[in-house]
């Protein structure tokens, strides 16, 4: 059984920073494409940033220079690192692993506000 579980969110200032955690049970990361997105209310779910199973990474322009994706495969972990926060980046955050379906997290909330 396939299971991600994000951990990291929390409340910060604008201008702060924060690391989100996407550990995966069931499902090896470094065989597949992965990728963050996010849900803010009332808005549609978008892509923040994906890494194909070859290792090209793709970043929406919103976060470029702000955000970076890193894997730790010996822990079968991924993480964002959310440098420069905005109060427009509040929002549920995702992981998802792109296999023969696309498996999901569960989320977990960031709120950039002073």
């Amino acid at each position: 059984q396939v299971q991600l579980v994000e951990s990291g969110g929390g409340l910060v200032q604008p201008g702060g920073s924060l690391r989100l955690s996407c550990a995966a049970s069931g499902i090896i990361f470094s065989l597949y494409a992965v990728g963050w997105y996010r849900q803010a209310p009332g808005k549609q779910r978008e892509l923040v940033v994906a890494v194909s199973s070859g290792g090209i990474i793709n970043y929406a322009d919103f976060v470029k220079d702000r955000f970076t994706i890193s894997r730790d495969n010996a822990k079968n972990t991924m993480y964002l690192q959310m440098n420069s926060l905005k109060p427009e980046d509040t929002a549920v955050y995702y992981c998802a692993v792109f296999s023969v379906r696309t498996y999901w997290g569960q989320g977990t909330q960031v709120t950039v506000s002073s």
